[in-house]
Formats: structure tokens, C-alpha cells, sequence
């Protein structure tokens, strides 16, 4: 089926942003839904001694299972339906049969669907077992808390800097660290498209917000310093000191007079334990 947005804004560097209207909402209501909702299932199956190559296998048929594609098959080579990443890998962590979660490890999944044309991005932390320590339990609060901050600043005739800044401030203020080479991204029809998100910036600068724009908000937030690599896999991105690393991710849509949140959990969960 044939698709156009209502129309465009354009970003700072000139790029077209797509404007969706209610129809669009509802489809990516949806999607966001079912990306949500495969990060409920994944839940009772997220404990110690289980690999992640397995939850990716299960990831995978709940997706298909629900009439959706994983996004992430085949995208730029990418063989798998979700990316898991413990510990102090930042994002894009390979699911493998050979890497077991082990008691006090967290974890970020992340999964993205195409339901009927339409894109769902959503990704939670996960507490594995009882073992959890205070640092890593007050950082994977603080990246939850970090996300709701610039959803909340998410709103029309405030800027992509207002929402950077919100997500900023409360990081550093709790002694944080936020990555600067990754960030949210418009989503709708494609999979990565215009406006680019930072999860850091000043008030006032960037891009206006205005109805109809629709991008994912999520913040990785490092223990210790900023500084992250790429390891050779050309995938799993790792902090350089070896700190721990947590992520959130949602996707919203801006309206007249805020934001939607296409992926709040059906199940009620935000943030573990669940």
C-alpha cells in the first residue's frame, strides 16, 4: 500500500522530516504496541543461565507469531531479531548460543518490528537474578528517569536541544555519563530516518518541534565515562573504561499539545524488576 506523509518539516542540516497524521498514528500505535508487547513476553524467560541466542529464538517467533517481521534481519547484514547487550556493552550486543546471563548481570533488549508497513523500536532494561548492585540498579533507574525527562520535554515549539538538555542534566547531575556517537532517530514507514536525536544538547538549539513528527528518545547512560568502541564484529559497541552501560528506548509521536508514547508496555512494566 502507497504511502505519503501530510507533509514535511526540515531539520537543521536540510533534511526532510515526515509529518504523520491520524491514520499513520494509528499504525504506529500498533507496531509500537507489539514491540512493547514482545518485550513483556521476553520477561519470565530473562533469567540467569539462559543464552542469549536462545531469547533471540523466542524473540523472533513472538514477532512472526503476531503477523510482524523483526526489522533487524537482514538490516546492513544484521542476521538476528533483536540486539541484547549486558553489562558494559552500550547497544547492538549479538545474540549468541554461547553467551549465557549470569545472576547480577543487566541487560538491555532491544527489538524493532514492521507490523503492516509501520516500524515499533522499543528497548528496556532487565535485571537477571537477585544479585543485582546498588550502582547498577541506581544507573538503570537513572536512564529510565533520564528518557522520561526528554519525553516530557517532547512537546510542540520546544526543540531537539530542550529535549537533549532535560536528558543531560539529570544524568550528569547524578554523576553519569551520556554516549554522544549514538542516538534516536525518526521512524515511521522507514526504519532510521530524519531528525536525528542527541541525548545531550542546549535549550533552544535545534530542530522545532511541530505535530506529526514521530522519533525514538533513547539514552545510553555509561557508569563512568562516555567513551565507547565498536569491536570488530563491526556490531557490539562496548564502553572503554569497562563500565556499566544501560539503555531505554521509546518511541513518541509529537500532537497539538505533547506526545505520544507508541510503546508503553501492555503489561504496565517501565522500568525492573518487573
Amino acid at each position: 500500500m502507497s504511502y505519503e506523509p501530510r507533509g514535511y518539516a526540515t531539520d537543521t542540516e536540510g533534511h526532510k522530516v515526515p509529518l504523520h497524521g491520524p491514520e499513520a498514528f494509528e499504525g504506529l500505535r500498533r507496531a509500537g504496541r507489539l514491540a512493547s508487547g514482545t518485550l513483556d513476553f521476553i520477561t519470565a524467560h530473562v533469567t540467569p543461565g539462559v543464552t542469549t541466542g536462545a531469547l533471540d529464538k523466542l524473540i523472533e517467533t513472538f514477532m512472526r507469531d503476531h503477523g510482524a517481521i523483526p526489522a533487524t534481519i537482514g538490516y546492513k547484514g544484521y542476521r538476528h531479531a533483536s540486539c541484547i547487550s549486558p553489562n558494559h556493552v552500550v547497544n547492538h550486543g549479538i545474540p549468541s548460543d554461547d553467551k549465557r546471563l549470569a545472576d547480577g548481570d543487566i541487560v538491555n533488549i532491544d527489538v524493532t518490528v514492521i507490523l503492516d508497513g509501520w516500524y515499533g523500536d522499543n528497548s528496556r532494561m532487565y535485571f537477571v537474578g537477585e544479585k543485582i548492585g546498588v550502582k547498577a540498579r541506581k544507573l538503570v533507574d537513572l536512564t529510565y528517569e533520564a528518557m522520561m525527562a526528554g519525553i516530557a520535554a517532547a512537546r510542540p515549539g520546544n526543540t531537539l536541544g530542550d529535549v537533549g538538555h532535560a536528558i543531560q542534566t539529570l544524568a550528569e547531575a547524578n554523576r553519569f555519563s551520556v554516549v554522544r556517537e549514538f542516538g534516536g532517530h525518526g521512524i515511521g514507514r522507514i526504519f532510521h530516518d530524519a531528525p536525528h536525536v542527541d541525548h545531550f544538547g542546549r535549550p533552544g538549539q535545534g530542530m522545532t518541534l511541530v505535530p506529526g513528527m514521530v522519533f525514538t528518545i533513547e539514552p545510553m547512560l555509561n557508569a563512568g565515562k562516555p567513551d565507547v568502541k565498536i569491536l570488530s564484529d563491526g556490531w557490539t559497541t562496548v564502553t572503554r573504561d569497562r563500565s556499566l552501560s544501560a539503555q531505554f528506548e521509546h518511541q513518541v509521536g509529537i500532537t497539538e499539545d505533547g506526545c505520544e508514547i507508541f510503546t508503553l508496555s501492555p503489561a504496565g512494566h517501565t522500568k525492573p524488576p518487573y
